[in-house]
């Protein structure tokens, strides 16, 4: 067990769940659902198969003889015709017919496109549950002033909950390209070597029609509404690198929050859930480093740039198929969507328990609203019977004096003091400070937030309450 590679994917990040779409059980069984699909839609459509043929081969369809299969592929290299062989072992009154008119890739690409859906509907499950947790955080928070950052230099203020609005939107886009992506799945069907049935229309005596009705039968009894039109031997590999591409759009967001988090942190305003005997540093003991959000963010730049490899894949393909494609889509696709899946666990994970520091919040506030305030401040000094111009130019003289006594003597900003001790601004220092109220400050935020709940977030969750109440769990 510790003498060869193990992929940490596997061993700390992905869950149980997405592990079994891309295992192997998962993928011999769907490949044996293929087997049976295609020898009941062949008597369907006239073959001589018998029902007793089929019950044989749906009566073996869960216990796959695995080491036999192997030993096989030892002998022939071919990991479809080992199986072949191998189901034809426990079923010798349909052996003969098993696989009948079919190329490898009937069974192979079938049960990519098969498992890619699946997993496409794991992640549509997860996403609409992180969804769901920084809703219930905006709308806790949609009221809490907050300075606002552009450039990570003070701005305007904003709310806590509007800022989660701004992670939650992304994750809306995430979905939308998620739900065209699953809308657009089809199979491959039996196409046959080069994509023209030319097996099965000999199989069915020339009957062009029942090659057409064979692609929609099997795709029904797969789940599927229908097959892609035509193909070569294989589907394009254009499928894996759209897929590839929603799975780094989710990583995209994911990074993104994990960012903001992270300096959030740093600032000490909000931090991420800390375990009571985790261990931060190994040298610092007071330290609670942000790891979790560090996780989302490595993992989203091995997604991001994992979407490469379907992209050569797709680019480089001759002609019908060539199989260049094998060794490089057993690995991008099932990481890619493992790495996704380690992700959006974090993404519940953190959002879930992410903890918030008012007083630091209104602290690091306050020390920059009086710059900000100035606009009404010099509006009020107007109306006291001043200058307008005049006072401008006095408020940026007496803020660069107060940005000086910050920066360079590391005193309070004193900016108030300042305008209340100049007679052209008639304004006294309570008076100013009556100014201060962070809600003035603030716009549409609290009105935003509960806009954008109601109208675009509640509906989705309204819409999939049943794929609700998931608490991500992770390894490490």
């Amino acid at each position: 067990m510790y003498d060869r590679y193990q992929s940490p994917l596997s061993e700390r990040y992905a869950s149980r769940e997405m592990q079994y779409i891309f295992s192997p059980e998962k993928k011999f069984r769907t490949w044996r659902r293929l087997w049976i699909a295609l020898a009941e839609t062949e008597k369907e459509l006239g073959l001589p198969i018998t029902d007793e043929q089929i019950e044989e081969l749906r009566a073996h369809k869960d216990d796959i003889n695995f080491e036999e299969a192997k030993e096989r592929e030892k002998l022939v290299r071919h990991d479809v015709m080992s199986h072949v062989y191998a189901y034809g072992l426990q079923c010798p009154k349909a052996k003969g017919i098993i696989h009948l008119g079919a190329t490898s890739c009937y069974v192979g690409d079938n049960t990519d496109l098969i498992l890619m859906t699946e997993a496409l509907r794991l992640v549509r499950k997860k996403l609409i549950n992180v969804i769901h947790e920084l809703a219930e955080f905006a709308g806790k928070y949609k009221d809490q002033p907050t300075l606002a950052f552009t450039h990570f230099q003070p701005a305007q203020p904003t709310t806590v909950g509007k800022r989660a609005t701004l992670w939650m939107m992304e994750l809306v886009l995430d979905l939308e390209d998620l739900d065209h992506m699953l809308g657009s799945m089809k199979l491959l069907g039996s196409k046959g070597t080069t994509g023209t049935q030319a097996s099965f229309l000999e199989l069915f005596d020339g009957d062009h029609e029942k090659c057409r009705r064979a692609d929609r039968m099997i795709a029904e009894k797969m789940g599927f509404a229908e097959c892609f039109p035509v193909s070569g031997q294989t589907y394009s590999r254009k499928i894996d690198s759209r897929v590839l591409s929603v799975l780094a759009g989710i990583a995209q967001s994911a990074h993104k929050f994990s960012n903001d988090i992270r300096l959030l942190q740093h600032l000490k305003e909000v931090e991420e859930p800390f375990e009571k005997n985790q261990i931060g540093s190994s040298a610092m003991a007071y330290k609670r480093n942000p790891m979790r959000s560090e996780r989302i963010a490595s993992l989203a730049d091995y997604v991001m740039s994992d979407m490469m490899n379907p992209m050569l894949v797709s680019s480089t393909q001759w002609f019908e198929r060539t199989l260049d494609d094998s060794a490089n889509k057993r690995l991008s696709v099932p990481e890619g969507f493992l790495a996704v899946d380690g992700i959006l666990d974090l993404y519940l994970n953190v959002v879930d328990g992410l903890v918030v520091y008012p007083k630091v919040i209104e602290k690091h506030l306050m020390a920059e609203l009086p710059f900000m305030a100035t606009e009404n401040i010099m509006m009020d000094a107007v109306k006291a019977g001043g200058d307008r111009q005049e006072l401008h130019e006095r408020i940026r003289e007496l803020s660069m004096e107060a940005g000086k006594n910050v920066k360079v003597e590391g005193r309070e900003n004193n900016l108030l003091e300042l305008i209340a001790a100049d007679p052209s601004f008639n304004l006294t220092l309570e008076e100013l400070q009556k100014t201060m109220d962070p809600a003035k400050y603030v716009g549409r935020a609290p009105e935003q937030v509960e806009e954008f709940l109601n109208e675009t977030i509640r509906p989705i969750l309204e819409a999939n309450r049943e794929l609700l109440g998931m608490k991500a769990q992770i390894h490490v």
